[in-house]
């Protein structure tokens, strides 16, 4: 269980105040979620890589402004879905509708011990059926979706994270998780 003391927004302002291994402590807590996060956003490993790398350029630089006004995920993922946007932007495709490749590490999940081989390969049909769908959503529905799943940021954060309406925010997850379920042919 986490106490204040080693709390991301307790960390950053560390951080901020000199405290090198703070940051460590962050980008060891985030660097996962928020990696998978830019790849399924983006689609494309070294897209995705690249954009990671200014995400932490842009949270070092932007340190010494640093105060507690959110959760320290939210203003993570608010600088996240800022050089998503401008990556958008800039490229020949330019920003998505929805905004106004595959996860590798997935094929490497163990199976529980005592899994036939069958299941196994089941499970990974699953899998890449899932991260198939997944990539077929808008994109500001995948990124609801994901800052939901992946981040664990509530409603009011992915919001806040985005810049656009807690009840915007609740249709995108609706409509994607509807999405989903149809194409998974789940009737629910």
């Amino acid at each position: 269980m986490r106490t204040d003391d080693d709390a991301d927004e307790t960390l950053m302002l560390r951080y901020r105040d000199g405290d090198a291994g703070a940051f460590e402590h962050l980008y060891a807590r985030h660097k996962g979620s928020l990696y998978r996060y830019l790849l399924r956003q983006c689609g494309q490993p070294a897209v995705a890589e690249e954009l990671f790398q200014d995400i932490w350029l842009k949270l070092i630089a932007a340190r010494g402004g640093y105060a507690v006004q959110a959760k320290f995920s939210t203003w993570l993922y608010r600088i996240a879905h800022n050089r998503l946007v401008d990556h958008y932007r800039a490229s020949a495709r330019g920003l998505p509708l929805s905004y106004a490749d595959d996860c590798p590490e997935w094929e490497n999940i163990p199976a529980p011990a005592g899994a036939q081989p069958e299941v196994w390969d089941d499970r990974r049909r699953q899998s890449e059926r899932l991260l198939a769908l997944l990539a077929e959503l808008p994109e500001a529905q995948r990124e609801a979706l994901l800052l939901k799943e992946e981040a664990g940021l509530s409603l009011e954060d992915i919001a806040q994270a985005t810049g656009t309406g807690r009840e915007t925010v609740k249709s995108r997850l609706r409509y994607a998780l509807a999405r989903l379920r149809h194409s998974l042919g789940d009737p629910s």
